[in-house]
């Protein structure tokens, strides 16, 4: 039995802006549109490694209360990416300047990440 499509989910068009560095535009389904910043994709980042590291973030910061400060704070660049490439029809793939790869970004997952306040809370509500 076939599942049902979100169209809310679906992108119409696609525009990664690798070149200029001005992030990722979709185009969704539903009419809906949304902007990524290549540093805002770079903290989503979905991979295994990037989930352990934000659970470890939040934990410390549930005991202590706080944010962990940098042991030895630098200078970081802003997160840009080297290159895109899709990944079948269902998601994005980036590497970014500080050579991190891993990361599968679904447009599922995209959608539900999308930095508007409407997206914020339909996809990331509480009761979700």
């Amino acid at each position: 039995m076939p599942t049902s499509v979100d169209l809310r989910k679906k992108p119409d068009r696609v525009k990664i802006h690798v070149s200029s560095g001005a992030g990722v535009d979709i185009a969704w389904s539903d009419g809906h549109a949304s902007h990524y910043d290549f540093a805002y994709l770079r903290d989503q980042c979905p991979c295994a490694m990037c989930n352990d590291e934000r659970q470890k973030k939040q934990a410390y910061q549930q005991i202590a209360g706080k944010a962990p400060a940098a042991v030895l704070p630098m200078f970081k660049p802003k997160p840009t990416a080297r290159s895109a490439h899709a990944v079948g029809n269902y998601a994005l793939q980036f590497e970014f300047n500080d050579g991190h790869s891993t990361g599968i970004y679904s447009f599922d997952y995209l959608r539900t990440i999308c930095p508007c306040a409407d997206c914020a809370r339909e996809f990331r509500s509480a009761s979700h």
